[in-house]
C-alpha cells in the first residue's frame, strides 16, 4: 500500500479505501471525456489540458466554484462511492464511505482530482495557490466558452 497523507487520514477516520493500481490514466481519460468533451481539440491544446486537466476551469471554460465556494460545495455534495486521481501518478484509489470526507482531507494533495462514479462531479485540488480548488457539477447551468 502506497503511504500518503491522505491515505494517513482516512485511516485515521476509519474510512474504507481501495487502491485501484495504475487506473489514473485511465481516469484521466474518462475525466477528459466527461467533462471537457465540448471543448474542440484545437482549444486543448491552447489551454494546455493534457499538462493539467484543472486547466479546463482555470481558463474559465466552464463555470464552476472556487476557492472556499468550491470547498463548500463539496463539502455539501452528497457522496457515495468517489474515485481519487492524480493529475502525473497512475496511483489511484476508491474510497467507498465518502460521505465522511471532506475538502479539507485533500489540502496537502496537489494536482488531485475527485469524482463520483458516475462522473456527474468533481472536486480538485491544484499545486497552485492562486488557482482552485475547484468544484464542478453537470447539472449547474454551463457556460462554454471558445477563446
Amino acid at each position: 500500500m502506497k503511504k500518503t497523507k491522505l491515505t494517513e487520514i482516512v485511516q485515521k477516520r476509519s474510512i474504507q479505501y481501495t487502491e485501484v493500481g495504475k487506473w489514473g490514466k485511465y481516469l484521466r481519460g474518462v475525466w477528459e471525456k466527461e467533462f471537457a468533451e465540448a471543448i474542440s481539440i484545437d482549444e486543448k491544446r491552447k489551454i494546455y489540458l493534457h499538462g493539467f486537466l484543472w486547466h479546463l476551469f482555470s481558463y474559465k471554460k466552464v463555470e464552476v466554484f472556487e476557492k472556499e465556494h468550491a470547498k463548500n460545495a463539496f463539502n455539501n455534495e452528497s457522496k457515495n462511492r468517489v474515485y481519487v486521481f492524480y493529475q502525473h501518478s497512475d496511483y489511484a484509489l476508491t474510497i467507498e464511505n465518502a460521505k465522511n470526507i471532506v475538502a479539507e482531507d485533500f489540502n496537502y494533495e496537489d494536482d488531485i482530482y475527485i469524482v463520483d462514479t458516475e462522473f456527474e462531479w468533481t472536486y480538485v485540488n491544484t499545486h497552485e495557490s492562486a488557482c482552485g480548488p475547484y468544484f464542478y457539477h453537470k447539472n449547474n447551468n454551463i457556460r462554454i466558452t471558445n477563446g
